[in-house]
């Protein structure tokens, strides 16, 4: 269900609202372009949710092995997680800049916990922030705020989901999926299929 906020439509599902965002911008990354920077730049690590923070202390040793040396040494001597500004839980970073869990590969910052679900090693594939970013969930009492985080190290992104053409909704379709459920996602669909939001797509 779609209502107004200050003349930006907000789309209603379950617990949630999704901004206009999320469904009008094109987004596809790129990291032969971005190098992973999302994964390096910043001021705190990865939000994690307080399930992961379990979930990847328990596979530790199966991820060490394609940690780098540094990050391995920060998640011996200061655990996994951290604190942002606001009290909410991080992954650790190393000196104060890339995330304990990432290593490089033809100088692309990647995921060592993507890497071992990869392998095979793990069931686990990474923090649910990471999967679905750019999307950024927002709690809130009674409601969660689905938005678009807009970072200037992801234009290339926004250049090549144009030349794609493909919204951001559906290029994160298996991370939303893996979020909030099928159900949901089909609602999301069947919401922006529905015809109403035809103008918001084309200003």
């Amino acid at each position: 269900m779609p209502f107004f906020l200050l003349n930006t439509i907000m789309i209603s599902i379950d617990k949630t609202i999704v901004s206009e965002e999320v469904i009008k911008k094109q987004f596809s990354c790129d990291l032969s372009k971005c190098f992973g920077e999302c994964c390096v730049q910043g001021d705190s690590g990865a939000p994690l949710e307080e399930e992961e923070i379990g979930i990847i202390e328990d596979l530790l040793d199966d991820i060490m092995p394609y940690m780098t040396e540094a990050g391995i040494e920060v998640a011996r001597l200061k655990g996994i997680f951290d604190y942002d500004q606001d009290g909410e839980y991080v992954t650790t970073l190393v000196d104060e800049k890339e995330c304990a869990f990432v290593y490089f590969e033809n100088n692309i910052a990647l995921c060592a916990i993507e890497k071992a679900f990869l392998e095979g090693k793990i069931k686990y594939r990474k923090p649910i922030s990471c999967h679905l970013y750019p999307i950024r969930i927002t709690k809130y009492s009674g409601f969660e705020a689905v938005n678009y985080h807009q970072w200037d190290i992801c234009d290339l992104a926004l250049i090549k989901g144009k030349q794609e053409q493909i919204p951001l909704y559906k290029y994160l379709k298996e991370p939303l999926i893996r979020k909030y459920g099928k159900d949901w996602y089909r609602q999301l669909e069947e919401e922006v299929d529905s015809g109403r939001y035809d103008e918001v797509l084309k200003r």
